[in-house]
């Protein structure tokens, strides 16, 4: 059997349904709002940075992130669907998303079952990461 040829390239746009279902194919739908439409689109206009990967034109992968070209480059959703993965997708992801901002420090979060994936890659493991989900949890002290 012969090793298919992956497609990876910088894109525009991202349909909501394509990206619903690779999410839904790999580990991250869990982790992210595959059933609000409407968060999806918002989550896809607001990158700024897509890259794909392809086999015969079905999207397999997938890295979507923020960037500023200068600084830093999050990147928010690393998916590849389950039935690719261990093939060399999600790092070659990473290196297309990293090449499109060469500046730009390229940070993320991994998901539970990812956190050994990232060392794997040569990434550097950063302890110093803080979360805020609602702003009503954030402390401000009275002058």
């Amino acid at each position: 059997m012969s090793i298919p040829e992956v497609v990876f390239q910088r894109e525009l746009t991202l349909s909501p349904d394509e990206f619903i279902d690779v999410l839904s194919r790999s580990t991250l739908g869990e982790r992210r709002p595959i059933n609000d439409a409407h968060r999806i689109q918002a989550m896809l206009q607001n990158a700024n940075l897509i890259v794909t990967a392809r086999i015969d034109g079905k999207l397999v992968g997938v890295s979507r992130a923020l960037t500023d070209f200068g600084f830093c480059t999050y990147l928010s959703d690393l998916a590849v669907d389950e039935a690719y993965q261990k093939m060399g997708i999600g790092v070659r992801l990473i290196a297309e998303t990293k090449r499109q901002s060469p500046q730009a420090k390229l940070i993320l979060l991994a998901a539970p079952a990812a956190v050994n994936y990232y060392p794997k890659t040569g990434m550097t493991n950063f302890t110093h990461c803080f979360l805020l989900d609602d702003v009503n949890d954030l402390v401000i002290k009275d002058k």
